[in-house]
């Protein structure tokens, strides 16, 4: 009865070749600090409307430069609210924090570092990523189109989930990456229109009324 039930998920190694598809699916013509706010505003709006904000989740985010530089900076909820909503601790900002430098180690999101840790059978002790290193999923790599050298960015959140932290950090990345794409595409108001060549311009009405008026003028001489 139960013999398929394994088939039915996919395995890590699956879930690592899906994430680095997604990642490289994922380059900027460019990135500033202003997509950088739009970016995390976005993540930030997305996740209040989810059913796990609703039953008091929360969510730290950070998008940092390669170079450690901050761009963005928030949190979904209080930290120590009466009420308990909210779930966010110091901790949250250091899990951010090391999943940073996991991005920064290898140049993939940290969620295909996972998963590609598990599908070989490897400990994070096994693959050096200890200390200032934590390996849950959340944070993504920006790249640029025409820097294959390393990232320019790093978008990262937690609440605690590593599949669904990667989950709203990518589709919100794709879906604003999609918007800045079809953005710089030209439509058919903004393509200049050719000049035409001196020997087939025409001359306006008007233009060739005054010409033939200055020609009619002929200069009088003294007599």
């Amino acid at each position: 009865m139960f013999n398929n039930i394994n088939s039915m998920f996919p395995t890590a190694a699956e879930i690592a070749s899906q994430t680095l598809v997604e990642e490289s699916s994922c380059r900027f013509p460019s990135f500033s600090a202003s997509d950088a706010v739009t970016l995390g505003l976005s993540i930030r709006k997305r996740f209040r409307g989810t059913s796990r904000h609703a039953k008091g989740k929360g969510l730290v985010i950070s998008i940092q430069s390669i170079a450690g530089h901050p761009l963005f900076c928030c949190s979904v909820g209080d930290l120590g609210h009466l009420s308990g909503i909210g779930d966010i601790s110091l901790d949250s900002w250091n899990a951010v924090e090391g999943m940073i430098n996991v991005v920064k180690r290898t140049g993939h999101s940290s969620y295909y570092v996972e998963k590609g840790m598990a599908a070989m059978g490897k400990t994070p002790k096994q693959m050096g990523l200890q200390g200032e290193f934590r390996v849950n999923g959340g944070a993504f790599p920006i790249w640029l189109e025409n820097a294959p050298c390393c990232p320019i960015a790093i978008v990262a959140c937690f609440s605690g989930s590593s599949q669904d932290d990667h989950r709203l950090v990518f589709t919100t990345v794709r879906d604003y990456l999609r918007k800045v794409r079809r953005g710089s595409s030209p439509t058919e108001a903004s393509i200049p229109t050719p000049p035409e060549s001196g020997s087939d311009q025409q001359a306006s009405p008007v233009d060739k009324k005054e010409e033939d008026s200055s020609s009619s003028q002929d200069p009088q001489g003294p007599f």
